[in-house]
C-alpha cells in the first residue's frame, strides 16, 4: 500500500513523544512493506532530509507553532490543513491516510481532501479535551470554535485510534462512529540499557519536559522544600524551559532553594539519560498528559515516579502506586511533597519493582505494537474499499 503519515512535527527535527511515535509508526508502516511519505511542516532550512524508510513531503512553511503563553496558535494550525487538503486533492493514489488529530483542523481537511476517493482515513487521537480545556488554554471565543472543530473531527474520524482509556472515553462521548482502537502503549524499549537499582547519593529528584503552564513546574519547588523537613540532603534537578520558567525561578527564589534546586534548562541526551538514571525519583506535576512518555522512560532507568491525580491526567494509567512509583492527591505542597518522601525513602525495593514492571511492559506495551495494531485496521479497511 501506499500510506501518507500527517503530523506538523518531525522528530528529531522537533522533539517530544508524539513526534517519536509518529516517526516510529511510518518506520514500522514501511518495514511492513508499504510505501510511506510522511507529510509535515518544513522545520529544517534547504530541501527535505531524507530518511531511510520513508519519503519526507512539505506541505507547510511556518516556523512557530506556540504563542508566547505556550498555545497552539490558529493560523499555523489553519495553514496545515490546507495544505494538507491541496495534497491530498492532488495525490489522489494513497491507499490509505493516517492523520494525526494534533491539531484537529488536520481531520476535516483530511476527509475534504479524499473526498470521492477509495483512500482510507484514520486519525490518531494523542488528546481529546474537555470543552473547558479549550476555553481555558484558547480562551471564550476561539476556545468554543476549537471545541467545536474538535468535535466534527471525532465524528468525522472513519477509524480512530488513542492511547489511553481516558481519551477512548472521551472520543465515544464525543459521538465516535466506531469502537476506538486503543493501543497497549507507547514504550519503545530497544536501547534502554541497564536500570540502575540504587539511586545516587545525596538523594535527588528530577523534573524533565517543558515549563508551560499545564505542566504546573512552579509547583515543585514548595514540595521539594516540604520533603526536605523529612529528608534533609534532598536536593532536585528541573530540566527543560519554557513560558513558566521565570514563575519557576522565583518560586525557587522565594523559598531560598537556589543551592538545592538546578535549573539547567535544555540539555544533550546523554546528561538527561544519567541525570533520569541516578535520580531517587521523577516527579511530574502535570494536570494534562494524552500518555506520558517520560513516566516509562523513568522506568527504563530504574527510577520510580510521582504524579498528581487529576481528570485530564492519562499517565496516572501507567502507574502502580507502589509497585514505580505513587500518585499525589494534589500538587499542594504537603501532599505532593509527601509522595516524594515516600518514593525515595522506599529506596533499592521499590526501584526494583520498577525496573520489573518495565521489562514486562517493554515486551507487550510497545509503540511498535501500536503501529502493527493501527497498520492491521487499516489493512482491512482498505481490503474492503478495494
Amino acid at each position: 500500500m501506499r500510506i501518507a503519515v500527517v503530523y506538523d512535527c518531525l522528530f528529531p527535527f522537533s522533539k517530544g513523544g508524539g513526534e517519536r511515535q509518529y516517526r516510529v509508526f511510518a518506520e514500522e508502516f514501511a518495514a511492513a512493506g508499504h510505501q510511506v511519505t510522511y507529510l509535515t511542516r518544513q522545520q529544517w532550512d534547504g530541501e527535505p532530509p531524507a530518511a531511510d524508510a520513508f519519503d519526507i513531503k512539505v506541505i507547510s512553511t511556518d516556523t512557530e507553532l506556540y504563542d508566547a503563553n505556550g498555545a497552539r496558535r490558529l493560523s499555523p494550525a489553519i495553514r496545515f490543513a490546507y495544505g494538507l487538503f491541496r495534497h491530498l486533492r492532488t495525490h489522489r493514489d494513497y491507499d490509505a491516510v493516517l492523520a494525526s488529530a494534533t491539531p484537529a483542523t488536520n481531520v476535516p481537511a483530511a476527509r475534504a481532501g479524499l473526498a470521492g476517493s477509495k483512500t482510507v482515513l484514520a486519525v490518531d487521537w494523542l488528546e481529546v479535551w474537555r470543552p473547558a480545556q479549550w476555553l481555558e488554554y484558547s480562551g471564550p471565543v476561539a476556545g468554543r470554535v476549537a471545541g467545536a472543530i474538535q468535535g466534527l473531527a471525532v465524528r468525522s474520524s472513519p477509524i480512530a485510534s488513542c492511547h489511553s482509556q481516558l481519551n477512548a472515553r472521551r472520543l465515544i462521548e464525543l459521538k465516535l462512529r466506531s469502537a476506538p482502537i486503543v493501543s497497549p502503549g507507547l514504550i519503545d524499549g530497544e536501547g534502554t540499557g541497564e536500570p540502575s537499582l540504587v539511586a545516587a547519593q545525596p538523594p535527588r529528584v528530577v523534573y524533565v519536559g517543558r515549563h508551560i503552564p499545564d505542566k504546573r513546574v512552579e509547583a515543585l519547588p514548595a514540595a521539594i522544600a516540604h520533603a526536605r523537613q523529612t529528608i534533609p540532603a534532598l536536593t532536585a534537578t528541573i530540566f527543560g524551559e519554557g513560558q513558566t520558567r521565570e514563575a519557576v525561578l522565583a518560586e525557587i527564589d522565594r523559598l531560598g532553594l537556589g543551592e538545592i534546586i538546578a535549573t539547567p534548562g535544555f540539555v544533550d541526551q546523554h546528561e538527561l539519560d544519567a541525570g533520569m538514571r541516578d535520580a531517587a525519583c521523577l516527579v511530574n506535576p502535570s494536570a494534562r498528559e494524552g500518555y506520558g512518555l517520560v513516566v516509562v522512560e523513568s522506568c527504563a532507568a530504574g527510577t520510580p515516579v510521582v504524579l498528581v491525580a487529576g481528570e485530564d491526567n492519562a499517565s496516572v494509567e501507567l502507574i502502580e502506586d507502589g509497585v514505580n512509583g505513587r500518585i499525589a492527591a494534589s500538587v499542594a505542597p504537603q501532599e505532593l511533597g509527601a509522595a516524594i518522601v515516600d518514593v525515595v525513602s522506599a529506596g533499592a525495593p521499590l526501584r526494583q519493582t520498577t525496573a520489573d514492571w518495565f521489562e514486562q511492559a517493554r515486551r507487550t506495551k510497545t509503540v511498535r505494537a501500536a503501529a502493527a495494531q493501527i497498520l492491521g485496521r487499516i489493512e482491512e479497511a482498505v481490503a474492503q474499499a478495494r
